[in-house]
């Protein structure tokens, strides 16, 4: 019934990584991993979202702006809107939706 995994902490930094930790019919958590210098291509994403930097350091890029968020900073994004990001070094997030 209960469980302790190690999803995150064993996420590696290879290019782009994506894993989806919880999925119910209201919410959604996924954790991405960034390795440095790469980008996450546009997209949208289909409801409201919130962004938290666990690890590292990304530049996040909507309607022609670009916030830097780092270590356990958070963000939150309309939905629909296109955004991409890029890893300034190795970065872990979460987005929860």
């Amino acid at each position: 019934m209960y469980t302790v995994k190690d999803t995150i902490r064993n996420q590696e930094f290879n290019k782009l990584k994506v894993e989806k930790l919880a999925k119910t019919n209201t919410l959604e958590i996924l954790s991405i991993s960034l390795e440095k210098d790469v980008i996450f291509p546009e997209h949208i994403s289909p409801t409201d979202a919130q962004l938290i930097v666990l690890e590292g350091n990304i530049d996040f890029h909507i309607q022609g702006e670009t916030f830097q968020i780092t270590e356990q900073q958070d963000f939150s994004f309309p939905k629909e809107i296109a955004h991409w990001v890029k890893a300034n070094e190795n970065s872990k997030f979460l987005i929860i939706r």
